[in-house]
């Protein structure tokens, strides 16, 4: 469901009223490198669903995305320099889960996912190398990043979804026939 079902929910939301970065349509616009693999697109989703629905994304050389950030009044993530970017051990989407305070339990479970798949370390969550294959697919599926980002949506849908309320479930379970 999404922002509407979080809110719903009254789960935490972050006013995007907050975000000075919004553009003359009231969206926030964000910037980062591109050929997206893992973390920049599991950001985007995380902003899509979470921050901004309208959100706008960019994808651009590395060595660009500050100068683009400055010049269209854009949020940069997960490059050097990015307000929101790897720290430690943890992946850019780590960063926004605690800078927008989106502290739930499905979240914090596909942040372990994401984290191990961004990472190389698929020790942290066994679903890892499954998103890892499926990322390095739709890289090479897709040449247009916005296009891949909005294919790679559903993916990340049905694994917050999978992390919401069916961890539990097995293939074999009744539980999944209808």
């Amino acid at each position: 469901g999404g922002q509407v079902a979080w809110a719903e929910a009254a789960l935490p939301l972050v006013s995007i009223t907050h975000l000075d970065n919004r553009n003359a349509e009231n969206r926030t616009v964000w910037v980062t490198r591109h050929r997206p693999k893992i973390d920049r697109i599991a950001c985007p989703w995380l902003i899509k669903r979470f921050i901004d629905s309208k959100a706008q994304f960019l994808y651009v050389e590395p060595a660009e995305v500050i100068d683009v950030a400055d010049r269209f009044n854009a949020i940069a993530f997960d490059a050097e320099g990015a307000l929101y970017t790897h720290q430690d051990n943890e992946c850019t989407f780590d960063a926004l889960l605690k800078a927008f305070k989106l502290n739930d339990k499905a979240l914090n479970h596909l942040a372990q996912i994401i984290r191990g798949a961004d990472t190389g370390n698929h020790d942290i969550a066994p679903q890892s190398a499954g998103l890892l294959a499926a990322s390095l697919g739709f890289s090479r599926m897709y040449k247009n990043d916005n296009a891949q980002l909005e294919a790679c949506l559903p993916l990340y849908d049905a694994l917050y979804r999978w992390c919401r309320d069916a961890t539990d479930e097995q293939h074999n379970d009744a539980s999944h026939a209808h």
